[in-house]
């Protein structure tokens, strides 16, 4: 069967549009057609689908359910690296976590992806939290697509994957296995025990119990629309605890959005 990237009209990029829009929050605009047919065509060979018309009427129809959660996989870039954007690391290392006296601590990565940012946390602080046996400590790790949590709860990653990972680390919180006979590594039980991880759609309900010390919710907004930003950054203000910490990415700054939080240094925010 072949599928020419001409077969997807405008009226049927705006439905998917919509479709994206109210399962998960992104804001595919106009200029985006290429991007949506390239990454279609492999969901309508999949299912041996003639053309975008009738992908539209499944994912529209009763059994188009799962197929949903399926278009919002191959809709969002899961790109992203252990200490990814390090500044917000040091920072963590250096201001937040010497505050951090209580035994309780709560932290929350928002788009986990295929958990690099989680579990750079979980190093992070079992080198930097004395005692760290004797505290509750938890890491909540939370994303929408389930085909990449799957990595995220495997744990296990290729050699290139290390570049940004401090010396020493790879020995320390690694274990080295072999994966379909190339050599790869799989996250210490001792980091994957801090960490749970979980489906969530930041466009839903929670089920989330607070207060967070600190939020990640890093490269995700970009692809939101000014109000959806809004509510999202509003939401995650009622879960900090008083003094919490938010990070965003780095080209996510918070300036065009009504929120409460004080701005600290680039991307970093506190309530």
């Amino acid at each position: 069967m072949n599928f020419t990237l001409s077969e997807l009209t405008d009226l049927q990029f705006k439905k998917i549009s919509n479709i994206v829009y109210r399962e998960c929050g992104i804001n595919l605009q106009s200029g985006k057609e290429a991007l949506v047919r390239a990454r279609l065509t492999k969901r309508l060979r999949v299912l041996k689908i003639e053309g975008f018309k009738e992908y539209v009427k499944y994912l529209e129809s009763h059994n188009g359910g799962k197929e949903l959660g399926l278009l919002v996989d191959v809709m969002t870039t899961n790109k992203t690296s252990f200490f990814r954007e390090v500044a917000h690391f040091d920072f963590l290392c250096e201001k937040i976590l010497p505050k951090l006296t209580k035994k309780r601590m709560r932290f929350w990565s928002a788009a986990c992806s295929s958990g690099e940012e989680p579990f750079s946390l979980a190093m992070l602080l079992l080198e930097n939290i004395p005692n760290i046996r004797s505290k509750d400590i938890k890491i909540l790790a939370t994303d929408i697509s389930p085909t990449i949590l799957g990595k995220a709860r495997k744990a296990v990653y290729q050699e290139g994957a290390f570049q940004d990972l401090p010396t020493g680390f790879l020995r320390k919180y690694f274990v080295e296995i072999q994966n379909g006979g190339s050599r790869a590594y799989q996250v210490s039980n001792d980091v994957r025990r801090m960490v749970r991880i979980a489906k969530l759609n930041l466009m839903e309900s929670w089920p989330v119990k607070g207060p967070f010390n600190v939020i990640f919710c890093r490269n995700v907004m970009i692809y939101f629309d000014r109000l959806t930003q809004e509510k999202l950054v509003n939401r995650f203000w009622e879960l900090l605890e008083p003094g919490g910490y938010l990070f965003v990415g780095h080209s996510e700054g918070l300036s065009g959005v009504k929120h409460k939080f004080q701005y600290v240094q680039p991307a970093t925010y506190v309530r």
